[in-house]
């Protein structure tokens, strides 16, 4: 079709005509609507980016208190065990406030416990590290 056969005719349907393949011999050239082809070449590369982010693990951080109760610290265990289902890495922050820094062992103790309900299906990303006033260890599903 002609250059002119083809501009006439994307004027009487009111709608573009988009080259498509310039280098091409003869250059190809589609009869669309502009505004709808990008709003939809958008659509589509924001879902492209959202599955892209989806498949990377994030880093997802678990603030726990020294005094913690015997079932806040289960809910924060169902909440780190929801992360590391999901593909994430967890960093677990042990946060000593006041006199409690005189006794890290404890930390320690608490850290234990919260590896030992964990189970056997993680592994710990380094050593724990005291960074100021917390104690700090990154965990990931094996």
């Amino acid at each position: 079709m002609s250059s002119r056969d083809a501009l006439s005719l994307a004027r009487q349907q009111g709608v573009d005509l988009v080259e498509i393949a310039a280098n091409a011999n003869p250059p190809v050239v589609k009869v669309i609507d502009w505004g709808k082809f990008q709003y939809q070449k958008m659509k589509e590369e924001a879902k492209n980016r959202k599955k892209a982010r989806e498949k990377q693990s994030e880093l997802k951080q678990m603030k726990i208190g020294l005094k913690i109760s015997d079932n806040d610290l289960n809910i924060k265990l169902r909440k780190i065990n929801g992360f590391l289902e999901d593909g994430d890495r967890v960093k677990i922050m042990i946060v000593f406030r006041g006199r409690e820094m005189a006794h890290k062992e404890i930390g320690q103790e608490l850290l234990d416990k919260i590896f030992s309900l964990l189970g056997d299906g993680i592994v710990a990303e380094g050593k724990p590290q005291f960074n100021g006033r917390n104690l700090s260890v990154g965990i990931r599903k094996k």
